[in-house]
């Protein structure tokens, strides 16, 4: 019986659903695994277990960070066996195109490999736009990053301040982009209206974050509710279901701190349909209730 058991789970690893990531022409699944928690609430056995897992069970889209502590030292354990079978995501919190490409070439030695897949500019919001696009800031230190085989794809994170992202769309070439978007964020941030239309004109690769608003306070030490649980019973499977609704939306980040949760995720986006109208018409006034409570929970939003 054990090995029919394990035989069964296999077989129903590829029944995670793919879409392409924009212009990379990268087929990734449409849930991500997010390593924050992992990385400062885990200790590393546990949180080693719990990305060999994700990879097993078909969550192959890994995105990781400096800023996640032990995250990347803990991923590089499991990247020095199985590199090959991800789509693995770093980040560079930076404005310029030196600090970029050590924060990057740290990134690499911590992961145990030579290049990842793609390196975002993290959390857009809080950084200097003009000196991000200058001919020596981080985008174009990633584009040289890219030249030395570092990373086969460039992109930006935003959470708030939706207008800068508007701007690198429209000034600078990225490959893809990770928006906070979820029911309630809609009415505060608006990635869904402001960001996405321009992404898709430029067939740029979306993954959508927070998707169930980010633990409270965006604390990641311990298991904590996300922001959509401490605010009432709202459906985290709905939320889900909206984010990989959006437009070019390609895969859904979502973090997690045991197999329980990662399985759930990964039910959820099996069965995944599109909102019906009448669910998304609930939704909207849901979103609405909830986004003046939380307020702008990520930053300012100009």
């Amino acid at each position: 019986m054990a090995l029919d058991t394990e035989t069964t789970e296999v077989a129903n690893i590829q029944v995670l659903p793919e879409r392409v990531l924009g212009k990379t022409g990268e087929k990734v699944p449409i849930l991500g695994l997010g390593t924050g928690p992992g990385g400062m609430g885990l200790d590393d056995d546990d949180a080693v277990a719990l990305y060999h897992c994700a990879i097993d069970l078909g969550v192959t889209y890994i995105d990781t960070a400096p800023g996640y502590d032990r995250a990347q030292v803990q991923l590089g354990r499991v990247m020095a066996e199985r590199r090959d079978e991800v789509f693995l995501v770093s980040k560079t919190l930076a404005d310029d195109a030196d600090k970029a490409l050590q924060i990057l070439e740290k990134s690499l030695k911590d992961l145990q490999t030579d290049c990842v897949d793609l390196v975002y500019v993290h959390s857009l919001g809080n950084r200097d736009v003009d000196r991000v696009l200058s001919p020596d800031g981080s985008l174009a230190g990633l584009r040289e990053a890219q030249k030395r085989g570092w990373t086969r794809y460039v992109g930006f994170t935003a959470h708030n301040m939706p207008h800068k992202a508007v701007r690198i769309l429209k000034e600078a070439e990225v490959d893809v982009v990770m928006l906070a978007m979820n029911p309630a964020d809609r009415f505060t941030y608006n990635f869904e209206e402001t960001v996405l239309p321009l992404a898709q004109k430029n067939n740029v690769g979306v993954a959508a974050m927070k998707v169930y608003g980010g633990a409270e306070g965006m604390k990641y030490e311990k298991p904590v509710p996300s922001a959509l649980a401490v605010n009432g019973p709202h459906d985290h499977e709905t939320a889900l279901r909206y984010a990989l609704g959006l437009p070019g939306v390609a895969t859904a980040v979502i973090g997690v701190f045991n197999e329980a949760e990662l399985r759930q995720n990964i039910a959820w986006a099996k069965n995944y349909t599109p909102l019906s109208s009448s669910e998304s018409s609930i939704l909207e006034q849901t979103g609405q209730d909830i986004a003046a409570d939380w307020g702008p929970h990520y930053g300012s939003v100009e």
